[in-house]
Order: structure tokens, then C-alpha cells, then sequence
């Protein structure tokens, strides 16, 4: 017992030496995984030791400090989306086909753009519908969109969804060597800062109802709408989750899905 009670004693100085030793190890891992290792993933933009602590933790910060978000909306859309609540029979896709006709000139004739638009062929039934209700209801903003959605019916934006999702689309699902090149934001996301991988939702190893195929979209378009759903001048997701992830990346992250997704 006396020569215990002497290895664990402070005037012991081999105890002390090995006690500080791993005090040292301690705080030196805390101050590279929660200060260092942020501020190095955040391009060294955030604004303090706190911001950098919070968002090792997971807590909602912004990895870009100009960024203002904009007043919360308590109803971000009015669509409760269900798996296959668009029908997608014959005769809502010829429906479909003819209201599409006034959506050429910006999606093309065969729903795949050639300009700043998206593309719109093989896109989920459900992503058209849910985009259109939110331009007509004014969930969803656009000085563009928003006239040609005004005066659809509730079947009218049904059947543009079936019509859409009837088409082909150009770019083919993404292999496994594919996805094993996409950068790291898009495959395995940043779980310590609570976001998802691009690929659990938006295609290559699920697909969400309601999320969009991003493959071959416009750069200029993709970048916008990240940088809205990081201002929160975007907020027609439901639960919040585009804007919490977009808020959370950096603006390297942001280009680095720009040009994964825009050069597919």
C-alpha cells in the first residue's frame, strides 16, 4: 500500500511527468478537432474560436460570415410529397406533352435545356409537381416562373410531372468508379458538421422523394440555388435541411458540387 500510495503521489515525479503528458495529449487533440481542423475546413473564414467550436460540434453556424439568412417563413411549402402521388399513365403524359410546349423555349423540346435552364427530362414526377405548387403558391420565388405557373391547375402541374418523367434522360446514373471520384462533400458529405453526402438524396446511392437529379445542371443555376438556400432567399424544403447543409459549407464545398454535378 505505501509504495502504491508513492507511484500515484504528486511529489512522485515520474507520476507527474506521464499525468502531464497526457493532459498535454488531451488539450492539444481538442484544440486541433475543435478549432484548428474547423478553421482549416473553413477556408479560415469563421469568425472566432467559439464559431469554430460550434461547428466542430455540429451546431448551426455559417461557414461564410457574409451571409445574412433571411426571415424563417413558418410554411416553407404547402406540399406534403408521397411516393408515386403523381400518376404517371398515358394519358397524363400526352396531357403533359401538350402544356409543355410553352416550357421549350427554356427546357427544350425534349426537356433537355441548352441554355441556363435545367433539364428537366427523367426528373421525378413528384420534384415537377412539388417545384410548380411552390412557384404558384409563391413558396418558391422566380420573377420567371412564377407567370407561367399562375394560371396551372392542380392536374395541369400532374401531368407536366408525368410528362417530364417520361423522357429520357441523357446522363446515365453514376457508376461506382464514378462516385468513388466525386470529392468528398458529394460521397461521404462532412459528418461532423451534420451534412449528408449529395449522393443519399440526390441519386448514385438513393433518392429522396421530392429531391431533384442535379446531373448535367447548369453551373450558373446550381451555384444559385446553393447560394439562396445558404441566405435562406430559397426556403421551399420542408424540414429546413437544404438551407441548415448549404449554411454549413464552405464556399470551396459549394464549387466543388458545382462542377461534380454541371460536368456529368
Amino acid at each position: 500500500m505505501m509504495a502504491q500510495e508513492r507511484l500515484y503521489s504528486l511529489r512522485n515525479p515520474w507520476f507527474v511527468g506521464a499525468l502531464s503528458i497526457v493532459v498535454g495529449i488531451g488539450l492539444l487533440a481538442g484544440l486541433v478537432g475543435f478549432i484548428w481542423m474547423p478553421y482549416r475546413q473553413a477556408g479560415g473564414t469563421l469568425s472566432g474560436a467559439w464559431d469554430a467550436i460550434c461547428r466542430a460540434a455540429g451546431a448551426p453556424a455559417l461557414a461564410n460570415p457574409d451571409v445574412q439568412l433571411a426571415p424563417s417563413q413558418s410554411r416553407p411549402s404547402e406540399v406534403i410529397l408521397i411516393p408515386r402521388m403523381v400518376a404517371t399513365d398515358t394519358e397524363a403524359v400526352g396531357r403533359g406533352g401538350t402544356l409543355a410546349l410553352r416550357c421549350t423555349m427554356c427546357h427544350g423540346v425534349r426537356g433537355m435545356s441548352g441554355a441556363e435552364s435545367p433539364s428537366l427530362a427523367g426528373q421525378g414526377p413528384e420534384v415537377i409537381y412539388k417545384q410548380l405548387r411552390d412557384y404558384q403558391s409563391g413558396h418558391r420565388v422566380s420573377q420567371i416562373m412564377a407567370p407561367h405557373a399562375r394560371n396551372l391547375s392542380d392536374q395541369d402541374m400532374r401531368d407536366l410531372g408525368a410528362y417530364y418523367a417520361s423522357l429520357p434522360r441523357v446522363t446515365a446514373p453514376p457508376s461506382v468508379a464514378e462516385q468513388l471520384r466525386a470529392p468528398a462533400i458529394v460521397q461521404i458529405g462532412a459528418p461532423m458538421r451534420n451534412i449528408a453526402p449529395c449522393i443519399s438524396c440526390h441519386g448514385g446511392s438513393d433518392l429522396k422523394t421530392a429531391a431533384p437529379l442535379l446531373d448535367g445542371a447548369p453551373a450558373s443555376y446550381l451555384r444559385n440555388q446553393m447560394l439562396a438556400f445558404a441566405k435562406g432567399t430559397r426556403r421551399n424544403d420542408l424540414q429546413g435541411q437544404m438551407r441548415h447543409i448549404a449554411r454549413q459549407m464552405t464556399p470551396e464545398e459549394i464549387e466543388q458540387v458545382v462542377s461534380y454535378y454541371s460536368q456529368r
